[in-house]
């Protein structure tokens, strides 16, 4: 395995469907060879590369052996559970997680929604004293993405600690600065928080790297017997349970301020937190807009690695229980001071002027505007995006569908022009969807006349053209792979081989007259040198017998060969050389 970034690594098993690519949200993706990896400098972590590649190929880093070092070494670990443990354990009470993740060493559990409940009040905070747009932290995917692809916004993130870095600094306040923390949620993105902020957050796991560990310990959650619900420490989290479901965040922060809804908002997946992006710059002025962006649609319940992707109604209505259970709980008391800078570097896009792009599209056939088709089928949004990425090194020519299939189409129509031999493709219908010129021929004038008329004779009925249609029609109907025969016609022998290309849908046949003087010379020929092969075979296994006897035999077979075959294909004798 190579590395890709810190959190990804890649198997050879990548093949060219380009699959991640056309899911990646900011085409993060180098394309050498077919072969995609990942570009670390462009990369925002949102996991679309690892949960679309149908070969498997990107992986998520393991942390498992950090976090179980870590149980190690520390007197103390506190493991912080993401809230949308509601949707990825609905088969557990929330008591017998807490009894399982003790069972694994942890000296006790605590729910991320407390940090959540931190960032909330402090949103709320801002929102009262400061104007103008603010966006939500929560998400490590959006800070990436804005930071990076959107620098004109950076401004605009809260400068405050993510919920569980929060919470993280919540717990070390609590439990003292010397304690372990390791961190369950459905992100891979957290692995970058975690590494970026080693004195806040030690580890940080996804669902599934838990449920692995689970299964190697041998504790099955479902059998454990449950704890009390407040069993969380230090407390029980009541609005931050609503965070990983779109707009959850806000509900926290009305809860805080007087703020109206229509100073908030919220979107959630990447196409959607793009296009709001791109919408603001239509808004101008100073007036409050606080907006709650998550990578994944519906929220986190959906992040890249729940176990039970999609079902987002169900999960979100498990989410939205939780809280209202705990409706009757004391208001969260907040006051942590979370302040934090990002200091991300936004990633350098490439500019060329119109003609590098206008020759960039020639390399794969796109002279016009109207040769634009923007497929979709290269991955990219569009041909001049492609053409950029072409300039840019990151994706080949090969990529291009229409071009590959216009190249296809060229060649194949060279190779019919370029055969000796007549060659007819049909459809089920028994009509011809491609044939070339000597095929006309051998059919004669008036088949000469249609394909003048029309093209390769598409669309035309192969009965009025082929006196013995109904051999393409037997191979049609019984799927056959092969057929060869000789059909007579008149004075003309056809040696006809037809050929499955699409069972029962799509055959093609090759057509010979072999009553012409050259093609009855070639297969004299062939039959020779059928002769000769099966002679010298016979000759290797007796050759003690035979003796001299062999190589005359061979002499006079080829001679045969010679002498059909025209002047400047004649091979020399050994006697003709110098």
């Amino acid at each position: 395995m190579n590395p890709l970034h810190p959190i990804y690594t890649e198997t050879t098993r990548c093949q060219d469907c380009y699959k991640c690519l056309r899911q990646c949200p900011v085409k993060a993706i180098d394309i050498r060879n077919g072969h995609a990896s990942v570009m670390p400098e462009m990369c925002v972590l949102c996991g679309s590369c690892v949960q679309t590649c149908p070969m498997g190929a990107k992986r998520i880093r393991s942390d498992l052996e950090r976090a179980k070092m870590l149980l190690r070494l520390k007197k103390q670990v506190i493991a912080s559970i993401a809230p949308s443990f509601a949707a990825e354990f609905p088969e557990i009470q929330p008591g017998q997680l807490t009894a399982a993740l003790k069972a694994l060493g942890f000296a006790a559990v605590s729910e991320t929604a407390l940090g959540a409940e931190e960032v909330s009040a402090a949103a709320a905070r801002m929102m009262e004293t400061e104007g103008g747009l603010a966006i939500s932290s929560a998400c490590p995917v959006v800070v990436e993405l804005i930071h990076r692809y959107y620098p004109q916004y950076s401004s605009a993130v809260c400068r405050m600690l993510s919920p569980v870095l929060a919470h993280c600094k919540l717990l070390r306040r609590e439990f003292g600065p010397d304690i372990g923390i390791v961190f369950f949620s459905p992100c891979i993105a957290k692995k970058i928080e975690s590494d970026r902020n080693p004195d806040l957050l030690d580890v940080a796991l996804t669902f599934s790297e838990l449920r692995q560990w689970l299964q190697e310990e041998g504790i099955d959650p479902a059998s454990a017997v449950p704890e009390a619900e407040d069993a969380f420490v230090p407390r029980l989290a009541r609005d931050g349970s609503l965070y990983p479901i779109d707009g959850g965040m806000l509900a926290g922060i009305r809860s805080n301020s007087p703020v109206t809804s229509r100073h908030l908002m919220a979107f959630s997946g990447m196409s959607a937190i793009q296009r709001a992006l791109e919408d603001l710059q239509e808004l101008g002025g100073q007036e409050p807009l606080f907006l709650e962006l998550l990578a994944c649609e519906g929220g986190c319940i959906n992040g890249p690695q729940i176990s039970n992707p999609g079902r987002t109604i169900v999960k979100r209505t498990r989410i939205i229980d939780t809280f209202e259970n705990r409706r009757g709980l004391p208001e969260p008391s907040a006051g942590l001071a979370i302040e934090h800078s990002w200091r991300l570097e936004p990633v350098r896009q490439s500019c060329y002027p119109p003609e590098q792009i206008q020759e960039a599209l020639k390399r794969v056939g796109k002279f016009g505007p109207e040769d634009e088709l923007n497929c979709g089928g290269c991955g990219y949004d569009s041909c001049r995006q492609f053409a950029k990425a072409l300039l840019d090194g990151r994706a080949e020519e090969t990529m291009c569908m229409g071009y590959m299939r216009q190249l296809a189409q060229k060649q194949a129509d060279a190779l019919l022009r370029a055969m000796p031999s007549g060659v007819v493709i049909v459809d089920e219908h028994l009509q011809i969807l491609e044939s070339n010129r000597r095929f006309s021929e051998l059919m004669g004038p008036e088949a000469v006349r249609a394909y003048e008329a029309r093209p390769h004779l598409t669309g035309a009925a192969l009965h009025k053209i082929v006196p013995f249609a109904d051999l393409f029609a037997q191979v049609l109907q019984s799927g056959a792979a092969t057929l060869e025969k000789e059909v007579k016609v008149g004075k003309t022998i056809y040696h006809v081989t037809l050929f499955t290309i699409e069972k029962h849908r799509r055959i093609g046949g090759i057509i010979q007259d072999v009553t012409l003087p050259t093609v009855r010379k070639e297969q004299i020929i062939n039959k020779a040198r059928e002769v000769i092969s099966r002679n010298l075979e016979t000759v290797q296994k007796i050759a003690y017998l035979l003796g001299e006897n062999a190589a005359e035999s061979e002499v006079i077979l080829n001679s045969i060969v010679e002498m059909f075959q025209p002047a400047a294909d004649a091979k020399p004798r050994p006697s003709d050389e110098p």
